[in-house]
C-alpha cells in the first residue's frame, strides 16, 4: 500500500467513526426515558462514541504493539455496541415511530 493510501484510509475511518458516534448518540436520543432502559442508553452512548476516540488513539501508537493493543480495545467496544443495540432493537426500546 501506498503512503498516500494509508493516511486516506485512516482519514476515511475517522470520518466513519465520527458519523458512527453522532448516529449512536441520535439513537440513544430515541430511547426510552425508563430507568432500566437509560442504563442500557448509557452503556450504548460511552461504547458507540468511545470507538473513534480509541481509534484516533490507536493512530498516535507508539509502536506496532501499542497499535495493536489499542485497536483490540477499539474491537471490544465495537462488540459491546453490537450486543446494545441488538438488545434495544429486540427489546423495542426505543421511541420512534414504527
Amino acid at each position: 500500500m501506498k503512503p498516500e493510501e494509508g493516511r486516506e484510509r485512516k482519514e476515511d475511518l475517522r470520518t466513519r467513526t465520527k458519523h458512527f458516534a453522532l448516529k449512536i448518540i441520535h439513537l440513544c436520543s430515541l430511547l426510552s426515558k425508563n430507568n432500566h432502559v437509560q442504563i442500557i442508553g448509557n452503556q450504548l452512548l460511552r461504547s458507540g462514541t468511545s470507538v473513534g476516540a480509541n481509534y484516533r488513539e490507536a493512530c498516535r501508537a507508539r509502536s506496532n504493539p501499542d497499535f495493536i493493543s489499542k485497536i483490540g480495545i477499539v474491537i471490544q467496544k465495537d462488540e459491546l455496541i453490537a450486543i446494545f443495540t441488538t438488545i434495544v432493537k429486540k427489546a423495542k426500546l426505543n421511541n420512534e415511530k414504527k
